[in-house]
């Protein structure tokens, strides 16, 4: 078709390279390249897409606007390009794969799905780390971990693949009942979990007084103490089990703010495996999202 530019998928996974390892040298150390053949490719793919894409701000490079826009796109290309390689290669999967998830977050989909992973694919072995949010991204950015899912304090962020809304909600005992005369007793993580800000920020918000009658690391430690009586907590609907009710203004429960979660990766540092479970997770969203706005429409 006339005037369609084809974009090299080679020119787009050394910009995602360059971009995600930080630096020339470092991308070409991992693409088995020299510091200028590196510089060359960029130059191409910028006269191809007719705009600058990377800044240089003190030592450290960024994308720019354009820049940032491209990124998305390689990173799919690359990813795409890679699943359809490791498909017909039809080698057997190995090795490790870190995952992080947040200790504030579950989803009833990314348990099912690392499920599936591990039965379909027994020579890879899982590595399930749960902690904070802040917490499990200075993790990946360190290379201590390969996927992870995450709260984003900002729409846009580094190694960002997919993101999408959670809406929390206010969960308590069926047979609790809040008394307006006291403080409401909080069930939560520790500091630095996000679901606890919203608590407090909606509290603060609307004037309710408040206090934690329960700290915990882990989502079923709070699930129990909900559901043993000892307080309310902010959940989501997958984690909300047995014995629970939801909260609302009924109740004098002011709403919670929405969370943006996202799914977060280096493409340069996955296995096939890595590919593999990541374009699961990927499909496995797409999915959610389409079946989400079919209920809307």
């Amino acid at each position: 078709m006339a005037g369609i530019t084809n974009l090299q998928t080679d020119l787009l996974r050394t910009f995602v390279s360059v971009v995600e390892l930080g630096g020339h040298s470092k991308a070409g150390a991992m693409l088995g390249r020299s510091q200028p053949a590196i510089s060359l490719q960029l130059g191409r793919l910028e006269e191809l897409v007719g705009a600058p894409l990377l800044v240089k701000k003190g030592r450290v490079i960024q994308p720019t606007a354009d820049g940032e826009v491209l990124l998305a796109y390689a990173r799919e290309v690359v990813r795409i390009n890679d699943e359809a390689m490791s498909y017909f290669r039809r080698r057997v999967m190995t090795g490790v794969l870190r995952i992080g998830l947040p200790s504030d977050y579950a989803v009833a989909f990314l348990q099912n799905a690392l499920t599936d992973f591990t039965r379909n694919h027994p020579e890879v072995n899982l590595e399930v780390h749960c902690d904070l949010s802040r917490e499990i991204l200075r993790q990946l950015s360190a290379d201590e971990l390969d996927i992870i899912v995450a709260m984003m304090p900002s729409p846009r962020m580094p190694y960002l693949s997919r993101s999408w809304i959670e809406h929390p909600i206010w969960v308590a005992a069926d047979s609790f009942v809040i008394d307006p005369d006291r403080p409401i007793p909080l069930v939560a993580h520790p500091e630095g979990c996000d679901y606890r800000a919203r608590m407090i920020q909606s509290l603060e918000a609307a004037g309710r007084r408040w206090r934690f009658v329960y700290t915990g690391p882990g989502i079923s430690g709070l699930q129990n103490a909900v559901v043993n009586g000892l307080g309310v907590s902010a959940l989501t609907r997958p984690t909300l089990l047995k014995g629970m009710r939801i909260l609302d203004q009924s109740d004098g429960m002011p709403p919670l703010e929405p969370l943006r979660v996202g799914l977060f990766y280096k493409h340069p540092r996955q296995t096939e495996a890595g590919i593999k479970l990541i374009s699961e997770l990927v499909a496995n969203l797409d999915s959610i999202s389409a079946e989400t706005q079919s209920k809307l429409a």
